[in-house]
């Protein structure tokens, strides 16, 4: 049991601390929870960590097959390239547009619902965790913090979605607490996320051409 919750307490740290730099996901988080309020964020998070517990699972799963076959990060890596370019230029155009539709979108009153299904898509989008985890995994079964059980894998994937959940929501209460912030990061925040994925596109740009390097 012991062993459990240590597993626990770290992964849940590791996939927190994973969340803290701004991203897609913490990023869009924020913007909808000063755009739409806290409570839209809040279920925003939660449709996005209900995706990462099934990235955490799918990264189990397969961490073994894809560190022997680096051929898959590979394919991930490209796949990632692409949806980070399209939506840097969707955020860029909404960027522009945002302007007129302003006042619009602050008059209409938003469905939960809608929030839910955009974490589960955007969070479905976004595939760099799925590498991270079975980075995780293969550390945590290599220092003998974890073995390849039931109880082990659900620790696991429950520590990541905790973990996940519990730092977007910090971006959720830190950016809707101060309304000055707020309406400042909401003012900007589609070109921050256009920003955001252009650095992300030279990152895999990066990743893919120096892997490439190294294989020759």
């Amino acid at each position: 049991m012991t062993d459990l919750i240590i597993l626990f307490f770290i992964t849940f740290s590791a996939a927190l601390l994973g969340v803290v730099p701004p991203g897609l996901i913490n990023i869009t988080a924020a913007k909808i929870s000063t755009q739409k309020g806290k409570m839209n964020g809040v279920v925003f998070s939660i449709g996005a960590s209900i995706v990462v517990l099934i990235q955490a699972i799918i990264a189990v799963m397969i961490s073994k097959y894809l560190y022997n076959n680096q051929q898959i990060i590979a394919v991930l890596e490209k796949a990632a390239l692409v949806i980070f370019g399209l939506l840097g230029i969707y955020f860029f155009i909404i960027a522009q547009k945002k302007k007129e539709k302003e006042k619009r979108i602050r008059m209409v009153k938003v469905s939960k619902k809608g929030s839910f299904f955009k974490g589960i898509f955007l969070a479905m989008l976004n595939v760099l965790p799925i590498p991270y985890f079975v980075g995780l995994n293969a550390l945590w079964r290599t220092s003998g913090l974890m073995e390849f059980t039931i109880p082990d894998i659900i620790v696991f994937v429950f520590g990541t979605g905790f973990g996940t959940f519990a730092m977007l929501y910090m971006y959720v209460f830190y950016f809707n607490k101060s309304q000055s912030k707020s309406g400042s990061f909401s003012k900007y925040s589609d070109h921050i996320l256009s920003v955001l994925m252009l650095i992300l596109v030279i990152v895999t740009l990066f990743r893919i051409f120096y892997n490439k390097d190294t294989s020759v």
